[in-house]
C-alpha cells in the first residue's frame, strides 16, 4: 500500500489504513468511473452521534490530501478530516445482513447503531 500526502513525504502521513477487501471493492465501484476518478473520505458535523463519514466519487485532489493507493485502488483524505480518523481502518464487510464500508475508528468515544456517525 502506497501512502502520501499530495505536498509532503509519505515518512510524514498520518496514520489511515485501508483494508484488502476495502481496496478490492472500491477499485470494483471505480472500474466503470471514468478514468482519473478515486473516492474521498471525508468527515462531516452531523448525524446523531455529532460526525459522519462521506464517501464520494471525484476527480479533485487538494495539495494537502493524504493519497492512499492500494491494488488498483485510489483513496483520498483531506488534511481537516484526518485529525477525526487518524489511526482509524477503512474496511469493506459483507455478512447476512449486508455489505458496506466501516470504519474502524479508535479515537471515536461514541457512535450511533448504524455506524455512520461518531462522537470525539
Amino acid at each position: 500500500m502506497e501512502t502520501t500526502l499530495a505536498s509532503e513525504q509519505a515518512s510524514a502521513a498520518p496514520d489511515f489504513a485501508v483494508t484488502d477487501a476495502a481496496a478490492r471493492r472500491i477499485r470494483q465501484i471505480l472500474s466503470s468511473e471514468p478514468a482519473g476518478t478515486f473516492l474521498r473520505l471525508s468527515v462531516e458535523g452531523g448525524g446523531c452521534s455529532g460526525f459522519s463519514y462521506k464517501y464520494d466519487m471525484t476527480t479533485e485532489q487538494g495539495d494537502d490530501d493524504l493519497i492512499i493507493e492500494k491494488e488498483g485502488a485510489k483513496i483520498v483524505v483531506d488534511r481537516i478530516s484526518l485529525d477525526y480518523v487518524k489511526g482509524s481502518q477503512l474496511d469493506y464487510v459483507a455478512d447476512l445482513m449486508g455489505s458496506a464500508f466501516k470504519i474502524h475508528n479508535p479515537m471515536a468515544t461514541a457512535k450511533c447503531g448504524c455506524g455512520s456517525s461518531f462522537a470525539v
